[in-house]
């Protein structure tokens, strides 16, 4: 099995209808992927929102995504 990386994003649909996606960074553990929110909370933008951070695990060297798209 591979190992795992945490990706912390910040994520929030706009009222306009566009999407903030933000990569604020990728840790090693969860732990720090959630100390990365504790540093970040409380700045302009976040601090509004903070129901928009996500924190996702991910394996490194595995594909994330395996189907192909649609442009709509």
């Amino acid at each position: 099995m591979g190992e795992n990386v945490w990706p912390l994003w910040f994520e929030q649909e706009r009222e306009d209808g566009e999407d903030t996606e933000l990569l604020i960074g990728v840790y090693r553990t969860e732990e720090a992927a959630r100390g990365a929110i504790v540093r970040l909370k409380d700045q302009a933008g976040f601090k509004d929102y903070l129901e928009g951070f996500h924190i996702y695990s991910r394996t490194l060297d595995k594909d994330s995504w395996t189907e192909g798209f649609a442009r709509v």
